[in-house]
């Protein structure tokens, strides 16, 4: 398994220790960074100014919003990226939510499989540099209104090589779809104890690939995994149920979250309800302390040293290709020595 480091989108503005950060992932051997948006700063600019000041790290968006850019916007982006790398950008896209979906971006939110697909296909046709056309329910190129003097492009930029996309997914049916349109697959929140289900959804996604797509054995599966080292595994468990509880409680409504929807399937379904009621009460810390440690310690690694040096071979041996984590660069060090 390799190591990446994940920095996730800024709060209310860059950390200041993000360059040291990336500089030490580089210098212990991590494959990739990888950033993120939700609705404050976006994924491509950070990653490109970070970009500059590495050579090995491949560099990773995780994710870009498919409602933020249409397809072909994206994979300018893309292209533009990839080159001014040589060669090290990796394409990750995800639906998002309807609240940013609809709230943020004013784009619809229904059928997000479906306009992902479509999406994805534009993505390849693009970065392919054919002459695009599309007529789908969600996307159609060129556009059938306005002044009727739009016509099918062909991207200015010559690709330089077929650049990975991978697809953000929880539910069973998303995770298929990205083992049969996608390079790779995004979890958010994965229990290793659940491997055998995930393997399943994704062998049903190869078999639906086409003769000409990738071999599966390429298929990555990059896992963003909160590492949180103390000497208390209660005190490092604090620092993770806040976040937790958000997603189980408070990212999507009451019946359309899907992350809480994830974290029943591992078995909480009556805590997950719990922590809901409570936070969508106002009640936060109520929901935070109803986050049990036993779910900390499915999606996550805390507590000492030697404790997370015995739990790493059960992650080691799942079918993730990529750990990303983040923390400090002491954080970054332990993990990479625990990794060997």
């Amino acid at each position: 398994m390799k190591l990446g480091l994940s920095l996730g989108y800024w709060g209310a503005g860059p950390d200041p220790g993000t360059p040291e950060l990336v500089a030490t992932a580089e210098q212990l051997g991590f494959d990739s960074v990888w950033t993120a948006e939700a609705y404050g700063s976006d994924a491509l600019t950070p990653l490109a100014w970070l970009g500059s000041r590495t050579s090995t790290l491949r560099l990773g968006t995780s994710i870009v919003q498919l409602s933020a850019r249409t397809p072909v916007a994206t994979a300018m982006a893309a292209m533009t990226m990839d080159h001014l790398s040589g060669g090290r950008f990796v394409l990750g896209v995800g639906a998002s939510g309807p609240q940013v979906v609809e709230g943020w971006y004013a784009q619809p939110y229904p059928k997000p499989l479906a306009r992902t697909r479509e999406y994805v296909a534009i993505l390849r046709a693009t970065m392919a540099r054919e002459r695009v056309t599309f007529e789908g329910e969600h996307y159609r190129i060129p556009h059938p209104g306005g002044t009727g003097l739009g016509k099918p492009l062909r991207s200015t930029i010559h690709p330089l090589r077929r650049i990975p996309i991978l697809l953000a997914a929880e539910g069973p049916k998303n995770v298929a779809m990205a083992a049969e349109i996608a390079d790779g697959w995004f979890p958010l929140f994965y229990a290793p104890t659940d491997d055998a289900m995930y393997r399943e959804a994704l062998q049903t996604g190869f078999a639906r690939r086409t003769a000409e797509a990738p071999d599966p054995a390429d298929f990555e599966v990059n896992c963003p995994v909160t590492v949180e080292i103390d000497d208390d595994v209660e005190t490092a468990a604090n620092r993770i149920r806040p976040m937790l509880a958000l997603y189980i409680g408070g990212m999507g409504a009451r019946g359309a979250n899907f992350h809480y929807e994830v974290f029943a399937r591992m078995g909480f379904e009556a805590e997950c309800a719990t922590i809901q009621d409570l936070f969508l009460a106002g009640r936060k810390a109520e929901a935070i302390a109803a986050v049990p440690l036993s779910l900390v310690e499915k999606v996550a690694l805390v507590g000492p040293k030697e404790k997370i040096a015995e739990e790493w071979p059960v992650w080691r041996d799942s079918l993730i290709t990529t750990m990303l984590i983040g923390g400090s660069p002491d954080t970054l060090r332990t993990m990479a020595e625990i990794a060997g």
